[in-house]
Protein backbone atom coordinates (compact mmCIF):
# COMPACT_ATOMS: atom_id res chain seq x y z
CA UNK A 1 0.00 0.00 0.00
CA UNK A 2 2.77 2.36 0.61
CA UNK A 3 4.62 1.65 -2.27
CA UNK A 4 1.28 3.21 -4.19
CA UNK A 5 1.27 5.94 -2.13
CA UNK A 6 5.27 6.75 -3.26
CA UNK A 7 3.80 6.26 -6.82
CA UNK A 8 0.97 8.25 -6.81
CA UNK A 9 2.95 11.08 -4.91
CA UNK A 10 5.65 10.82 -7.56
CA UNK A 11 3.13 11.47 -10.32
CA UNK A 12 1.54 14.03 -9.05
CA UNK A 13 4.51 16.15 -8.90
CA UNK A 14 4.30 16.21 -12.61
CA UNK A 15 1.30 17.67 -12.26
CA UNK A 16 1.92 20.34 -9.69
CA UNK A 17 4.29 23.31 -11.81
CA UNK A 18 3.70 25.60 -8.47
CA UNK A 19 5.48 25.69 -4.75
CA UNK A 20 3.17 24.57 -2.24
CA UNK A 21 4.64 26.53 0.74
CA UNK A 22 3.21 29.80 0.77
CA UNK A 23 4.72 32.68 -0.81
CA UNK A 24 5.96 33.89 2.28
CA UNK A 25 7.56 31.79 3.48
CA UNK A 26 9.77 30.83 0.83
CA UNK A 27 12.13 32.71 -0.90
CA UNK A 28 11.58 32.17 -4.57
CA UNK A 29 8.86 29.23 -5.90
CA UNK A 30 12.25 27.22 -7.58
CA UNK A 31 12.74 24.94 -4.36
CA UNK A 32 11.28 21.78 -3.82
CA UNK A 33 8.42 21.46 -3.30
CA UNK A 34 6.32 19.79 -0.56
CA UNK A 35 4.79 17.08 -2.61
CA UNK A 36 8.35 16.27 -4.01
CA UNK A 37 9.53 16.15 0.14
CA UNK A 38 7.04 13.63 1.15
CA UNK A 39 7.61 11.79 -1.70
CA UNK A 40 10.87 10.95 -0.90
CA UNK A 41 10.00 11.08 3.03
CA UNK A 42 7.32 8.01 2.29
CA UNK A 43 10.27 6.29 0.51
CA UNK A 44 12.25 6.59 3.49
CA UNK A 45 9.93 5.48 6.02
CA UNK A 46 9.20 2.48 3.80
CA UNK A 47 12.77 1.72 3.47
CA UNK A 48 13.42 1.83 7.25
CA UNK A 49 10.82 -1.06 7.76
CA UNK A 50 12.09 -3.40 5.40
CA UNK A 51 15.72 -3.18 6.73
CA UNK A 52 14.70 -3.45 10.29
CA UNK A 53 15.73 0.23 10.91
CA UNK A 54 18.70 0.83 8.43
CA UNK A 55 18.42 4.14 6.80
CA UNK A 56 19.36 5.46 3.32
CA UNK A 57 22.55 7.49 3.60
CA UNK A 58 25.79 7.77 1.63
CA UNK A 59 29.06 7.15 4.46
CA UNK A 60 30.37 10.59 5.50
CA UNK A 61 33.43 11.35 8.06
CA UNK A 62 32.47 11.24 12.23
CA UNK A 63 33.12 14.75 12.24
CA UNK A 64 31.05 16.20 9.65
CA UNK A 65 28.73 18.94 10.29
CA UNK A 66 25.51 17.43 11.64
CA UNK A 67 23.47 18.86 8.62
CA UNK A 68 26.04 17.64 6.33
CA UNK A 69 26.39 14.46 7.46
CA UNK A 70 23.50 12.08 6.54
CA UNK A 71 23.03 12.57 2.79
CA UNK A 72 20.36 10.64 1.22
CA UNK A 73 21.64 7.45 -1.05
CA UNK A 74 19.25 8.02 -3.93
CA UNK A 75 20.50 4.58 -5.16
CA UNK A 76 19.23 2.70 -1.61
CA UNK A 77 15.21 3.41 -2.41
CA UNK A 78 15.71 2.83 -6.11
CA UNK A 79 17.42 -0.48 -4.93
CA UNK A 80 14.41 -1.31 -3.28
CA UNK A 81 11.66 -0.42 -5.96
CA UNK A 82 10.80 2.51 -3.29
CA UNK A 83 11.76 5.78 -5.76
CA UNK A 84 10.98 5.11 -9.44
CA UNK A 85 13.07 8.60 -10.08
CA UNK A 86 14.82 11.19 -8.41
CA UNK A 87 13.39 14.75 -7.93
CA UNK A 88 14.13 17.34 -10.76
CA UNK A 89 14.96 19.36 -7.57
CA UNK A 90 17.85 17.13 -6.55
CA UNK A 91 21.92 17.60 -7.43
CA UNK A 92 21.61 13.54 -8.15
CA UNK A 93 19.14 14.78 -11.42
CA UNK A 94 20.92 18.39 -12.33
CA UNK A 95 19.28 20.14 -9.45
CA UNK A 96 20.46 22.96 -6.56
CA UNK A 97 19.38 20.63 -3.79
CA UNK A 98 21.29 18.13 -1.59
CA UNK A 99 18.39 15.81 0.07
CA UNK A 100 19.48 15.04 3.70
CA UNK A 101 18.13 13.44 6.73
CA UNK A 102 18.08 14.92 10.58
CA UNK A 103 17.14 13.09 13.33
CA UNK A 104 18.20 9.75 11.92
CA UNK A 105 18.06 7.09 15.12
CA UNK A 106 14.79 8.60 16.29
CA UNK A 107 12.59 9.69 13.43
CA UNK A 108 14.59 9.94 9.83
CA UNK A 109 13.21 13.36 8.39
CA UNK A 110 13.87 14.77 4.76
CA UNK A 111 15.00 17.70 4.27
CA UNK A 112 17.31 19.73 1.71
CA UNK A 113 20.48 21.48 1.41
CA UNK A 114 20.90 24.99 -0.74
CA UNK A 115 23.87 23.95 -2.44
CA UNK A 116 24.00 27.47 -3.81
CA UNK A 117 25.08 28.26 -0.38
CA UNK A 118 27.82 25.11 -0.34
CA UNK A 119 29.18 27.28 -4.24
CA UNK A 120 29.25 30.42 -2.30
CA UNK A 121 31.02 29.02 0.89
CA UNK A 122 33.59 27.14 -1.38
CA UNK A 123 34.37 29.88 -3.43
CA UNK A 124 35.04 32.55 -0.59
CA UNK A 125 37.44 29.23 0.75
CA UNK A 126 39.56 29.20 -1.75
CA UNK A 127 39.87 33.09 -1.79
CA UNK A 128 40.69 32.95 1.66
CA UNK A 129 43.10 29.93 2.02
CA UNK A 130 44.92 31.79 -0.77
CA UNK A 131 45.31 35.05 1.92
CA UNK A 132 46.34 32.57 4.77
CA UNK A 133 49.00 31.10 2.25
CA UNK A 134 50.91 33.99 2.52
CA UNK A 135 49.80 35.57 5.99
CA UNK A 136 49.45 32.22 7.78
CA UNK A 137 45.72 33.62 10.07
CA UNK A 138 42.54 34.29 8.13
CA UNK A 139 41.26 37.70 7.37
CA UNK A 140 39.83 38.19 10.17
CA UNK A 141 37.72 41.65 10.67
CA UNK A 142 35.14 43.00 13.34
CA UNK A 143 34.46 40.61 16.35
CA UNK A 144 30.75 39.29 16.41
CA UNK A 145 31.06 37.50 19.46
CA UNK A 146 34.12 35.93 21.26
CA UNK A 147 34.37 33.12 18.51
CA UNK A 148 32.69 34.72 15.50
CA UNK A 149 34.23 37.37 13.40
CA UNK A 150 33.11 39.09 10.40
CA UNK A 151 35.41 38.74 7.10
CA UNK A 152 37.81 41.56 6.16
CA UNK A 153 36.39 41.26 2.91
CA UNK A 154 38.82 44.09 1.26
CA UNK A 155 42.11 41.57 2.27
CA UNK A 156 41.15 39.16 -0.40
CA UNK A 157 39.73 41.16 -2.52
CA UNK A 158 36.10 41.52 -2.20
CA UNK A 159 33.89 44.40 -3.27
CA UNK A 160 31.19 43.65 -0.19
CA UNK A 161 30.82 41.85 2.12
CA UNK A 162 30.12 38.05 1.49
CA UNK A 163 27.01 36.98 1.97
CA UNK A 164 24.37 34.00 1.24
CA UNK A 165 20.75 34.50 -0.04
CA UNK A 166 18.72 32.95 3.03
CA UNK A 167 16.04 29.78 1.70
CA UNK A 168 13.76 31.10 4.66
CA UNK A 169 13.04 35.02 4.26
CA UNK A 170 14.72 35.85 1.13
CA UNK A 171 17.67 37.99 3.01
CA UNK A 172 21.39 38.47 2.75
CA UNK A 173 22.51 36.65 5.36
CA UNK A 174 26.20 36.91 6.00
CA UNK A 175 28.93 34.73 5.92
CA UNK A 176 31.63 34.98 9.34
CA UNK A 177 34.42 33.50 10.01
CA UNK A 178 35.18 31.18 13.55
CA UNK A 179 38.43 31.77 15.66
CA UNK A 180 39.38 28.20 14.30
CA UNK A 181 39.13 29.64 10.74
CA UNK A 182 36.33 27.82 9.60
CA UNK A 183 32.66 29.75 7.45
CA UNK A 184 29.45 29.67 8.91
CA UNK A 185 26.39 31.22 7.93
CA UNK A 186 24.69 33.50 9.98
CA UNK A 187 21.41 32.24 10.54
CA UNK A 188 20.95 34.64 13.84
CA UNK A 189 17.91 36.65 12.27
CA UNK A 190 16.13 33.57 10.75
CA UNK A 191 16.10 32.27 14.11
CA UNK A 192 14.77 35.20 15.64
CA UNK A 193 11.74 35.57 12.94
CA UNK A 194 10.45 31.56 13.35
CA UNK A 195 11.07 32.10 17.12
CA UNK A 196 8.72 35.44 17.76
CA UNK A 197 6.20 33.86 15.18
CA UNK A 198 5.87 30.37 15.58
CA UNK A 199 4.96 28.05 18.47
CA UNK A 200 8.41 26.10 19.80
CA UNK A 201 9.69 24.29 22.96
CA UNK A 202 13.05 25.96 22.98
CA UNK A 203 15.27 26.83 26.01
CA UNK A 204 18.63 28.28 26.80
CA UNK A 205 20.67 25.15 25.96
CA UNK A 206 19.03 23.77 23.21
CA UNK A 207 20.30 23.80 19.54
CA UNK A 208 17.64 26.11 18.11
CA UNK A 209 18.83 25.39 14.57
CA UNK A 210 16.07 23.13 14.63
CA UNK A 211 13.09 25.27 15.31
CA UNK A 212 13.94 26.26 11.56
CA UNK A 213 13.95 23.07 10.20
CA UNK A 214 11.05 22.48 12.52
CA UNK A 215 8.75 24.58 9.59
CA UNK A 216 10.66 24.70 6.54
CA UNK A 217 11.78 22.52 4.46
CA UNK A 218 15.61 23.31 4.43
CA UNK A 219 18.33 22.33 6.75
CA UNK A 220 20.52 25.50 8.07
CA UNK A 221 23.80 23.80 6.54
CA UNK A 222 26.78 25.02 6.98
CA UNK A 223 26.56 27.09 10.24
CA UNK A 224 28.10 26.67 13.80
CA UNK A 225 25.00 25.51 17.16
CA UNK A 226 23.18 28.50 18.14
CA UNK A 227 21.02 28.21 21.35
CA UNK A 228 18.66 31.32 23.34
CA UNK A 229 20.07 33.45 25.79
CA UNK A 230 17.48 36.23 27.11
CA UNK A 231 15.09 34.97 24.24
CA UNK A 232 17.74 36.09 22.57
CA UNK A 233 19.77 33.57 19.26
CA UNK A 234 23.02 33.64 20.09
CA UNK A 235 26.54 31.25 19.05
CA UNK A 236 26.47 28.75 20.75
CA UNK A 237 29.66 26.36 19.35
CA UNK A 238 30.59 24.21 22.52
CA UNK A 239 26.68 22.93 21.76
CA UNK A 240 27.56 19.26 20.03
CA UNK A 241 27.16 19.96 16.52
Amino acid sequence: MRRLVVIFLLMTTTLLSGCLYPENRLAKNEVPNDVQVEMVQQAVHQYVEETQGLIPIKTKPEDTPIFQKYLLDFSKLKEYGLLSSIPGTAFENGGNYQYTIIYPEKNPTVKVIDLRIAEEIRELNFKINAFRSEHTYPPFGEPVSDYMFKIDYKKIGLEHAPYVVSPYSGNNLPILITADGDLSVDYRSDLYNVLEEEDHHYQEGDDIRYALTDYYPFAPAYSIPYTLKDGEPIFAPDIAK
